[in-house]
């Protein structure tokens, strides 16, 4: 059976998450918005919500499912969908000034 690792999104965020309009397509998310959580073994995702449910520490709109696989699921309002990391570029090296170049 599947594995899939839960991001909580963290606290400061979730009335943003939640004020949000709607929009449809794959949901682009930032690491450092998220602690990752605990594990929850299922079939899919909404099958892990299920398996959460009842626990003391459900799924919350705005929380990621991550498979084994990699693959992203954002719980919203309507249900989960596809979402994707988006990780900031990396800083070009500076190239120290040379006496050449003058």
């Amino acid at each position: 059976m599947p594995r899939y690792r839960i991001h909580r999104l963290k606290g400061h965020l979730r009335d943003h998450f939640r004020f949000a309009p709607h929009v449809s397509g794959t949901a682009q998310v930032k690491p450092r918005d998220y602690e990752l959580g605990e594990s929850v073994e299922a079939s899919t995702p909404y099958a892990a919500y299920f398996e959460r449910k009842g626990t003391g520490a459900p799924l919350a709109p705005g929380d990621l499912l991550e498979s084994e696989d990699g693959a992203l699921h954002i719980f919203k309002f309507v249900g989960f969908e596809e979402a994707q990391w988006v990780l900031p570029e990396p800083k070009p090296e500076e190239v120290p000034a040379t006496t050449q170049d003058i």
